[in-house]
């Protein structure tokens, strides 16, 4: 059983994972999810993203398919300049470049 938290501290925990992924490492929202003790709330997670404050590496975060956000262009770039590969398909090639903690 899950337990239980406000809105605004699962916001933080997922802020705090979010604030660790390396340079050139990406993390998927069910893997922020899961790492906050809420492993069935990626879509939770991306809302948190939503409201996340400046500075955070948002744009390491991506889908379980390794699909950056729709509608955010310049996301790809900087992924691309930290030195993330994508797949001909146009998503992160997650084999290669997913963050793994352990």
């Amino acid at each position: 059983m899950e337990e239980k938290i406000t809105q605004g501290e699962f916001f933080n925990r997922v802020y705090e994972m979010v604030s660790q992924i390396p340079l050139g490492r990406v993390a998927t929202y069910g893997q922020l999810a899961f790492l906050a003790g809420f492993p069935r709330r990626a879509r939770m997670a991306g809302r948190a993203l939503s409201f996340a404050p400046p500075g955070l590496p948002c744009h390491r975060v991506v889908n379980s398919q390794g699909r950056p956000a729709p509608g955010w262009t310049e996301q790809r770039a900087l992924l691309e300049k930290e030195g993330v590969a994508f797949k001909e398909n146009g998503c992160v090639d997650l084999k290669n470049f997913r963050w793994q903690l352990f």
